[in-house]
């Protein structure tokens, strides 16, 4: 296992994280989208406004893992769950993404460990993650994390013109 550091986003991380997310997703989507469906993903370009936003304003709260080489291989960015009817103390983890040449080295749990511990902090007590059904690898991950699959939470999303399906898991913060 590599070791990482972690910390908090700076505007100048936006660039990376967007185009992590945006490489992350299109890596996802092929293998759970049909060709030509995803059409229409988010792209590097328009994601950065989102992770601009996210990073000046704290919503969601962004953090970066950083390898020996001080190049950003991954992100998570957390805040309080966006569920309708969700208790003040149910934090969600809005997206966790790692290069692909990183995985399974370590980055993404300690990524986990620092949303862990930020939803912790703001007194979170239960946090939560939609993920596709499809993706046998995130599913995976957050289960080995603890998380428990929602089974009543299946909901249906665009991605392009395409609908996937996906299911909500959740988990103590502690």
């Amino acid at each position: 296992m590599a070791s990482y550091t972690i910390r908090p986003a700076t505007l100048r991380d936006a660039k990376t994280i967007a185009n992590i997310h945006a490489s992350v997703q299109d890596t996802i989507y092929s293998q759970l989208v049909p060709v030509g469906y995803a059409k229409g993903s988010e792209p590097a370009e328009s994601g950065l406004v989102f992770w601009r936003e996210a990073i000046e304003y704290g919503e969601p709260q962004v953090q970066v893992a950083v390898d020996d080489d001080g190049k950003i291989i991954g992100f998570v960015g957390f805040d309080r769950s966006r569920d309708k009817g969700t208790k003040p103390t149910v934090g969600e983890i809005w997206a966790l993404h790692v290069l692909p040449t990183h995985w399974n080295t370590g980055a993404g749990l300690a990524l986990w460990d620092a949303a862990r511990e930020g939803l912790a902090d703001e007194g979170c007590t239960q946090v939560t993650v939609w993920l596709p059904l499809g993706n046998e690898r995130a599913l995976r991950f957050h289960e080995l994390a603890g998380f428990k699959r929602e089974l009543n939470s299946a909901r249906t999303v665009p991605v392009g013109s395409f609908r996937l399906e996906e299911i909500r898991l959740k988990r103590a913060t502690g």
